[in-house]
């Protein structure tokens, strides 16, 4: 195992409620063990990154109801191509080689979960994106 490898993995969460079953299949066991660990890794990054989104589109975010700021998240990261592929970046980026092999063979499938779950993972944290707190 080469040194980034090794740090890689070494840095990454454990998510004890990410289980992996025998019964699972490919794609699901890749976001149990990779994909999972990463976004939370990468949470922080994620939020800021939106918040910066949010910011270069006029602040109009922070204008909205929860429930319109719960749908502006998601119509961002859908329909906003450079923002989503930014967003796979930042976590393809803390993949191993492996890793990235396994994710090229089906990168469709694992970018819809993928970004379902930075989706979730930015709604998680929307109190975190008030305008008290956007530069």
């Amino acid at each position: 195992m080469d040194i980034r490898t090794k740090d890689l993995l070494h840095i990454r969460p454990e998510i004890p409620n990410a289980l992996v079953y025998e019964e699972m299949s490919s794609d699901e066991r890749f976001q149990n063990v990779t994909i999972r660990p990463v976004i939370k890794l990468q949470g922080e990054l994620l939020v800021e990154a939106f918040r910066n989104y949010a910011n270069k589109h006029k602040g109009v975010f922070y204008t909205l109801t929860l429930e319109k700021r719960l749908e502006y998240i998601e119509n961002a990261i859908q329909k906003d191509i450079k923002f989503r592929n930014s967003l796979k970046g930042m976590i393809i980026g803390q993949f191993t080689v492996e890793e990235y092999l396994t994710y090229i063979e089906n990168s469709s499938a694992l970018n819809k979960r993928m970004m379902g779950m930075v989706i979730e993972t930015i709604k998680d944290r929307v109190q975190l994106l008030d305008v008290s707190v956007a530069v």
